[in-house]
């Protein structure tokens, strides 16, 4: 008797799992294969494989469309502004810093006031519009670099926007004061710490005022760093979204 009604238990579970894949639908992706999921199944939201793994915490099937039309009108890799985000928010439109940079591409309040205008946006914590903001802003970001080889030129933007322009300004001028090419990013990136207060009599000799125009720099660590991982998550979404 209890082995019939072990057999009965048995055949239910399998009748009840059969009629769940019929309602939600069931698209077994390999590992590794189709990186962004959504383009299978857009009720997914964990959208971007990397390493062969899907991702948690990815964008959701409408702002990676998003991500990916305003990449093709500012003429940018949209992969890089995926990793952009990834490092940014982690994909969380919610996203609020302690200094007040807010949504997925955690632009400064002033930053945003600056590109709003140019733009002619409103309510930049929607997805849309942050995400123009942001995608536009690093555009400009490059123009500033375009002088530099494309690499050099693509680090020393992100660097830009995670540091401002201007103490990345400061340090293409310490560095051309001490004979080192100022348009290389290996460069800026080991000229970034002399423009921490201890290095004061070295300002004195490059700036009138004794320091750099932007004033002292300590948080070169999480520059380098920021710039570091983008790159990293950049070179994996290369590989595994086209």
């Amino acid at each position: 008797m209890k082995l019939k009604l072990y057999r009965v238990v048995v055949w239910l579970v399998f009748i009840l799992f059969f009629m769940a894949i019929a309602v939600e639908g069931f698209n077994p992706v390999p590992p590794g294969n189709a990186p962004f999921y959504g383009r299978q199944n857009p009720r997914n939201k964990e959208a971007i494989a990397e390493n062969g793994k899907l991702r948690s915490g990815g964008p959701h099937f409408e702002e990676y469309a998003i991500v990916k039309h305003y990449s093709q009108v500012y003429g940018i890799d949209f992969r890089l502004m995926l990793a952009l985000i990834k490092q940014e928010s982690q994909f969380n439109n919610e996203a609020v810093s302690e200094r007040g940079a807010i949504g997925l591409m955690q632009l400064m309040p002033v930053t945003n006031a600056e590109v709003a205008e140019n733009l002619d946006l409103e309510g930049l914590r929607h997805p849309a519009a942050n995400i123009k903001s942001g995608i536009y802003y690093f555009t400009k970001l490059l123009e500033l670099f375009k002088d530099c080889e494309p690499d050099d030129q693509l680090c020393l933007a992100l660097a830009a926007y995670n540091a401002g322009p201007s103490r990345i300004y400061d340090a293409q001028v310490l560095a051309a004061y001490m004979g080192e090419n100022p348009n290389r990013w290996s460069t800026i990136q080991n000229v970034l710490p002399l423009l921490s207060k201890r290095y004061y009599s070295l300002h004195q000799a490059v700036w009138g005022e004794g320091k750099p125009k932007s004033g002292f720099f300590g948080g070169w660590r999480q520059t380098v760093y920021y710039v570091d991982q983008i790159m990293k998550i950049y070179g994996s979404y290369k590989d595994g979204i086209s």
